[in-house]
């Protein structure tokens, strides 16, 4: 799929606010229906989650503290009719150690953010028998 560049957005999420939850609503007040994402930053509480192929579905991994936000990306496509943002991230502790994984939620002590919108056709998530919601493959 070929895209072209549209509009160009970045913004500093409000102190507490949930990253993800914001990120979407954002989207969806923006009309973004397909970008990519970045920030940087640090978030509260966070819970980051691994796909468990053999279960069917992610394993939430529920991190306490503040940790920074050392990299997220993502894109944002549609999912049941909405823009939906799917979200990577590589979190730091105080000790510099590193977890990541796939955002679940994050409470923002402080997220500078970054979305690119595309313009093109729509890319939409569907579920597939593997438990996850993706994109249909390029063949």
């Amino acid at each position: 799929m070929r895209f072209s560049r549209g509009r160009n957005f970045l913004f500093r999420v409000p102190e507490g606010k949930e990253l993800l939850g914001f990120i979407n609503e954002f989207a969806k007040k923006n009309n973004v229906l397909i970008g990519t994402v970045s920030a940087i930053g640090s978030l509260r509480n966070p819970k980051i989650g691994y796909f468990d192929e053999e279960a069917g579905g992610y394993k939430v991994i529920e991190l306490t503290g503040t940790y920074e936000l050392v990299s997220l990306s993502g894109n944002i496509s549609i999912k049941d009719g909405e823009p939906f943002a799917h979200i990577h991230v590589a979190l730091g502790d105080s000790d510099g150690s590193l977890y990541g994984g796939h955002l679940v939620e994050g409470k923002v002590f402080v997220a500078e953010v970054f979305i690119q919108e595309l313009l093109g056709e729509i890319l939409e998530r569907k579920p597939q028998e593997n438990g996850l919601t993706l994109w249909d493959a390029e063949e």
